[in-house]
């Protein structure tokens, strides 16, 4: 080593932000700049003097602490976490799922669901029908009648449709009704259903209409 180049690291104030304050730098030997060292964080930076300016983003102080390694063991718990594939059992639809009281198919709690949000799929209006209009005409010549789309009708009649196939299955699977409770209270649903009977010209598809007890329809 040449005489004329130093042998003790320079000493730098506590509030000077240069490498030799951080605690990544580290010297390793001495040449023409004086003591030089790598950091760890930055090994491709090769090796460069303790007055070199800080990095700005790793610079931990001799005696502090750095808030980098945190936020890198972080990041490598959190891989670690993600690594493992997630297995998840596969759910059969006619699973009961209990809900307080009330036990139900998991078809029938996501039915449930998709009707609540609007997901469900409409029946279809008869084609004769699109596009008509319903006229309310009154007893009285001196009261004005009205027109109603007939698809605010249908509209309204499939909700009703809607309502009390989830009341069916909400009685079928309560667990607290006897089967004569429920087989009375069923009887009252098919009777609402022959009195809806009169809406079936609305639908196209004969399935999505109302089934009530023969007396009724």
């Amino acid at each position: 080593m040449p005489d004329d180049l130093p042998t003790a690291l320079p000493v730098f104030q506590p509030e000077e932000r240069v490498c030799g304050n951080c605690k990544l730098w580290s010297a390793h030997s001495t040449d023409h700049r004086g003591w030089v060292g790598p950091c760890r964080i930055y090994p491709g930076r090769g090796l460069f003097p303790p007055s070199a300016p800080i990095c700005g983003d790793a610079f931990a102080p001799r005696g502090g602490v750095s808030a980098q390694a945190p936020v890198a063991s972080s990041s490598r718990a959190r891989a670690a976490r993600t690594v493992a594939p997630v297995v998840r059992r596969k759910r059969e639809p006619n699973e009961l799922v209990e809900l307080g009281d009330l036990n139900m198919t998991r078809e029938e709690l996501m039915e449930i669901f998709r009707e609540a949000a609007g997901e469900g799929e409409a029946p279809p209006l008869a084609g004769k029908w699109e596009g008509g209009t319903i006229k309310l005409v009154p007893g009285k010549p001196e009261v004005q009648g009205k027109d109603l789309p007939i698809d605010n009708l249908f509209h309204k009649v499939v909700m009703v449709r809607d309502r009390l196939r989830t009341l069916e299955q909400k009685l079928n699977a309560h667990p607290k009704l006897t089967d004569a409770e429920k087989v009375e209270m069923q009887s009252y649903i098919t009777r609402v259903y022959g009195s809806l009977t009169s809406f079936n010209l609305l639908f196209r598809e004969k399935n999505d209409q109302f089934v009530g007890q023969k007396g009724d329809e």
